[in-house]
């Protein structure tokens, strides 16, 4: 399987990676930092989210309307995102487009002018998405789990912050935030698709070349990850919406695919166990399944189910008895190899979308250092066995290290360490 990935690293620390593939019309053209709310200062949570916004309210060269009518212009597919440990900016354009798309984005998060007006609109529009996630159980019990998941550390914060800190972001402070942290020295450039590298080369150089690195050295904690017992009470739910979660792999380690294959085993698909059991045979929920979050430097795995409040204690019976018999039994080996076919499909399928392809890119970068084959990604999930997902289960499985979160009309629901054993 051939690839035509190309690097180039620039001495201000920008780093340029490009795919080009075969038989396209499209280049997605990303713009990736390599930094997020997890590096935020307490005092300034939610600061990367609001960059995101604010970038798009103008710079010295485009007022907001004409930087959306251009966006339309070149077809509308213009992606922003802030996570805990990168901020991202992608648009797919077609080919010969690629030049103005990236003079648009380069604009953007190069020149943004930060009007105090306009700040002050987007404080209430991000006030209001909050709001949204307030309304939301499944997003708000996940902000409210968090906070006692990482006590006292910026992984327990919200993304976008609090209304008290955003109200405090001015000109000058999100000025100097952007001048700090949206730098060369944090940024990936990746380009996937109809593309020629030393074009997207020539582009960087003219608008970050001549850039300086950032003196602000932002303090990474390492998180201690608790056991929290949450348990709100919200009349107004028709549902009650359930976490259990424990420690888990952090993104670089060696164990990540086997790791998959037990989120996957566990409640990845409409195969996995946890949708089996609770959905299928029980009818005990619609919504049902299990995640990983893989941090620099940590891992939380969670499974999420939403359910009527007098059936919260049989979904949770049913979940930790499939956790218990993994971590007893190992999974089987027509799961292994159907989680394995699952796995690589997914992969492949993703070949075919530069968008995916340029996300891909700077993932790998920030957090390997390095461009992985899709053979040598191919070859480790092959290579998995049951005795290695067995070993995960018995490592992070673990009744003093599981957590609990719910969130309903939950009258009278008890659940102390005794009803999480493992």
């Amino acid at each position: 399987m051939k690839e035509n990935i190309q690097t180039s690293r620039f001495p201000n620390g920008l780093t340029i990676l490009t795919d080009k593939m075969q038989g396209v019309r499209s280049i997605t053209l990303g713009f990736f930092f390599n930094k997020g709310a997890r590096h935020e200062p307490f005092e300034l949570n939610g600061i990367s989210h609001f960059i995101e916004h604010a970038v798009f309210k103008g710079t010295g060269k485009r007022t907001a309307l004409e930087f959306a009518i251009e966006t339309d212009r070149l077809g509308g597919n213009l992606d922003a995102f802030t996570m805990h440990e990168e901020t991202g900016f992608a648009i797919k354009v077609v080919d010969n487009q690629m030049e103005k798309a990236f003079d648009l984005l380069a604009d953007l998060l190069t020149n943004p002018t930060f009007d105090e007006r306009e700040l002050k609109r987007e404080q209430k529009v991000i006030i209001e998405e909050i709001k949204m996630t307030e309304d939301a159980p499944e997003e708000f019990l996940g902000e409210i789990f968090n906070e006692k998941l990482f006590p006292n550390h910026p992984l327990g914060l919200s993304i976008a912050g609090t209304p008290k800190t955003v109200r405090t972001f001015n000109h000058e402070k999100t000025q100097k935030f952007h001048d700090e942290v949206f730098c060369p020295s944090n940024l990936i450039i990746t380009a996937a698709g109809n593309v020629e590298h030393q074009q997207i080369v020539d582009l960087a150089d003219k608008f970050f070349g001549k850039k300086q690195i950032a003196n602000r050295k932002l303090q990474i904690a390492n998180p201690e990850i608790a056991a929290p017992i949450v348990i709100k009470k919200n009349k107004n739910l028709e549902q009650a919406h359930l976490i259990i979660s424990t420690p888990f792999i952090a993104s670089n380690s060696e164990k990540r695919y086997a790791a998959d294959v037990l989120t996957n085993a566990l409640g990845g698909g409409t195969s996995s166990r946890l949708w089996q059991k609770v959905r299928e045979e029980k009818g005990l929920a619609y919504s049902v399944g299990a995640s990983a979050a893989m941090y620099q430097d940590c891992g939380v795995f969670s499974i999420y189910a939403a359910t009527s409040p007098k059936q919260t204690e049989k979904v949770l019976k049913i979940s930790l008895k499939e956790m218990r018999e993994i971590v007893k039994n190992g999974i089987t080996t027509e799961e292994l190899e159907l989680m394995k076919a699952q796995t690589v499909a997914s992969i492949l399928l993703g070949l075919e979308d530069s968008s995916t392809r340029a996300g891909t890119l700077a993932h790998l970068e920030m957090i390997h250092g390095r461009q992985i084959s899709i053979e040598e990604t191919l070859q480790k999930i092959e290579a998995i066995t049951i005795e290695e997902v067995q070993g995960l289960a018995q490592e992070f499985f673990q009744t003093e290290k599981i957590g609990f979160g719910a969130l309903g009309n939950l009258n009278g629901l008890k659940i102390g360490r005794d009803r999480l054993e493992i």
